[in-house]
């Protein structure tokens, strides 16, 4: 009986040497990262356009390495260009779903800041919006498969998203709801100083890393997939892990709760998962198109190929 009292007695002590280190190790960390990663003299970079520059950059090696494919969809010249494009979309659209979908009412009394994109205020939605209109002029113009070109965008899209939420992180912004985990961090610019979910890192993990392989790795098992499965895959996914993340995520000040407890995060990316859903069913019931190369493969066999009878009528049989 002695015996056991003192094991229980070392086990106890044991417990609280151990809670009292966590509570000194994991004290709630006060953020206190710099924006600005690059000031000479009057230029000052910040973090968050080198994330756009490095997630374009990035997009577009991938790109030119795709197009490169023997049934690529698209050729060096369509790789080369598209980023532009895509870069145009995105930045008109972010800034039009942030006004649309965030702050009507506002802009609506003040027009002249809508362009102000300087000023902040972009939305996810609203630039997926804008690559995906940007995408379907592309497409049009250089006479690509929709669909194909579509998803050659969400393969190398996770990159930029990845970067972004971390550049969201160091700016200290589009922080988490409050918590009493060890994860907690102290925001300067929330209004309170209680430690919040560092949601930004959340999404970058899985809206960007996560999403990122399993993307690779659906099209690497699976090469033959219809044009636009893996469009329909990245709608669905993007759409699922943002509408769970958005719970420990502080909903935007001016909005709150748009429906319940849902917020404007949350009812944008439920459609966008129906969406995702709807392609890819779509999209397995069509005939796969053929790319670039396979179409002048078959020009070139057609040309080669012997001519009909009606074409030479010389060669034709007598009788």
């Amino acid at each position: 009986m002695l015996r056991t009292t003192m094991q229980y007695a070392i086990v106890d002590s044991t417990l609280q040497a151990a809670t009292q280190l966590v509570s000194v190790d994991l004290e709630p960390w006060v953020h206190d990262l710099d924006p600005v990663a690059i000031k000479f003299w009057k230029i000052t970079i910040r973090w968050y356009a080198l994330a756009y520059i490095v997630g374009l950059l990035a997009a577009w090696k991938i790109a030119l390495r795709l197009s490169k494919e023997p049934k690529s969809p698209f050729d060096e010249d369509d790789a080369n260009d598209y980023p532009t494009w895509a870069l145009v979309g995105l930045m008109i659209g972010a800034r039009l779903g942030y006004v649309i979908f965030y702050k009507p009412q506002y802009y609506l009394g003040h027009l002249s800041e809508v362009p102000a994109i300087w000023q902040g205020g972009m939305s996810f939605h609203g630039g997926l919006l804008g690559i995906f209109l940007a995408a379907v002029i592309f497409a049009r113009k250089r006479n690509i498969p929709l669909g194909a070109l579509t998803d050659y965008v969400v393969l190398v899209a996770p990159i930029g998203l990845f970067l972004g939420r971390i550049a969201n992180f160091v700016n200290g912004e589009l922080w988490g709801r409050a918590t009493d985990h060890w994860v907690g961090v102290i925001f300067p610019s929330a209004p309170d100083l209680q430690p919040r979910h560092p949601s930004q890192l959340y999404e970058a993990l899985l809206e960007g890393l996560v999403t990122f392989v399993l993307l690779w790795l659906l099209r690497g098992r699976t090469k033959h997939l219809n044009h636009g499965v893996l469009s329909g895959a990245f709608l669905a996914m993007y759409g699922t892990f943002r509408f769970c993340i958005e719970f420990v995520r502080q909903p935007d000040q001016h909005l709150g709760f748009v429906v319940g407890h849902l917020s404007m995060g949350q009812m944008l990316c439920m459609p966008m998962v129906v969406a995702g859903g709807i392609v890819i069913w779509r999209s397995m019931q069509s005939q796969r198109p053929v790319s670039k190369t396979e179409l002048a493969a078959n020009a070139g066999e057609d040309d080669a190929a012997p001519g009909s009878p009606d074409d030479n009528p010389g060669d034709t049989p007598a009788g």
